[in-house]
C-alpha cells in the first residue's frame, strides 16, 4: 500500500492509504512435495525447545526450623563475625550448609565420633512462661 498526502481547506494533511495491487506468489515447482514449506516453519519450534533444554532449573529449597543450644547458636554469630572481618559476607543457613558439607566428608567412623559427642536435647517449641 502507498499513502498520499491530501490536505482539506483549514486542516492539517491527512495520510490516506490506498490500495495497490498484490503481486502474485509463485507456485511451488511440480518436483517439490506438498508439504514442503512446512519443514522452514518447523525450525524455529526445534531452536525454542533447545533453548528451553539449556536453562538451568533452580534448585528447590525447603524451609526447616530446629531446636539448638544458646551457646552453638552464638557460634554461628562468631562464624559470620569471622568471615565479616576477612569481607566475607554469609548468612546463617551458608554456615550451616558448609558445617553439613564438612560432616559428609568425614569417614564413618568419624562422623559418628562427631555426632557422639553432641548434647542430646528436648526437641519442639519450649513452653511459654
Amino acid at each position: 500500500m502507498t499513502t498520499r498526502k491530501t490536505a482539506v481547506p483549514g486542516t492539517k494533511a491527512i495520510a490516506k492509504k490506498t490500495a495497490t495491487p498484490k503481486k502474485a506468489t509463485a507456485k511451488p515447482a511440480a518436483g517439490k512435495a506438498a508439504g514442503a514449506g512446512k519443514e522452514s516453519a518447523a525450525k524455529p519450534v526445534i531452536t525454542l525447545i533447545s533453548k528451553r533444554a539449556k536453562k538451568e532449573h533452580k534448585k528447590k529449597v525447603v524451609r526447616d526450623s530446629f531446636t539448638m543450644p544458646h551457646d552453638e547458636y552464638q557460634q554461628i554469630a562468631e562464624i559470620k563475625a569471622v568471615c565479616a572481618k576477612a569481607k566475607l559476607h554469609v548468612k546463617k543457613s551458608e554456615v550451616l550448609r558448609a558445617g553439613l558439607k564438612l560432616l559428609a566428608g568425614l569417614s564413618d567412623a568419624q562422623m559418628k565420633q562427631e555426632l557422639g559427642r553432641l548434647e542430646k536435647i528436648k526437641t519442639g517449641r519450649p513452653k511459654k512462661h
